[in-house]
């Protein structure tokens, strides 16, 4: 038997081979190693790792989900807000199913909410958020995203009266009440549980009463009176309850 023929039967059983054995990391433990660095906050290493598993795992793979969100999750963490947005948006629409579903629709809620921290700002970015937020509620109802969306509407909400109050108090200090009742009214019918409606309710009561609308400052005092009647007192727009007098 030839040395070439003995190196030949040797390599076909495995035991002689010119190249060395595979080293590389398997997609498992690149999983283990993304999930370790994210849970340690080192979102910047896990981001690369998450975002090469994307490109490593075949499609359809079961673990996808996850990793895609991940990926988000780390761009949120990384202050990319405008990424992790549109990343959360595609996994939610691409995996409906997946139990990552509605937590990606809720932080794409999330994601743009955070790019709308000042009430006095361009609203879009909470608009967005409004709509993403009621699109989970009303896809997912009875999860735990969705009651923690329900929660972000709230917050939204006030947020909304805010700003369509601060907007009536501007025009209102500039003697433009006609515009000023339009943004009051706004908080008092589109944001009726907002803590700014009773203020609403007396600017605007201020601003009929200066103006001269007295058959409106008399409905508005009588809905003052009816719904908030600790805060009627402060109410220096409003004449006497005639109803009370005796």
């Amino acid at each position: 038997m030839t040395r070439a023929f003995a190196c030949g039967i040797l390599l076909a059983l495995g035991a002689c081979s010119a190249a060395p054995p595979k080293t590389g990391v398997t997609p498992d433990a690149q999983i283990v190693e993304a999930r370790v660095l994210f849970h340690r906050g080192k979102f910047d290493e896990a981001l690369t790792q998450y975002r090469r598993l994307v490109f490593e795992l075949a499609p359809g793979d079961p673990v996808l989900p996850e990793i895609r969100y991940y990926v988000a999750e780390c761009e949120f963490q990384e202050g990319m807000m405008v990424e992790a947005a549109h990343a959360f948006r595609e996994v939610a629409d691409q995996n409906p199913e997946s139990p990552y579903a509605p937590l990606a629709l809720l932080r794409a809620g999330d994601a743009n909410l955070r790019s709308w921290r000042d009430a006095e700002l361009d609203p879009t970015p909470g608009q967005t958020a409004l709509a993403i937020y009621q699109e989970l509620v009303g896809r997912y109802p009875g999860t735990e995203a969705a009651g923690r969306a329900q929660m972000r509407v709230h917050q939204l909400n006030d947020q909304f009266a805010t700003k369509s109050y601060m907007n009536g108090m501007f025009y209102f200090r500039q003697h433009a009440y006609d515009s000023g009742i339009i943004y009051f009214k706004d908080v008092i019918a589109s944001y009726p549980d907002s803590r700014l409606v009773t203020d609403a309710l007396l600017r605007l009561a201020d601003t009929y009463s200066i103006i001269g609308y007295r058959d409106e400052l008399k409905e508005v005092c009588g809905t003052i009176r009816r719904f908030h009647p600790v805060e009627a007192a402060s109410a220096r727009s409003c004449p006497p309850d005639s109803t009370t007098a005796h």
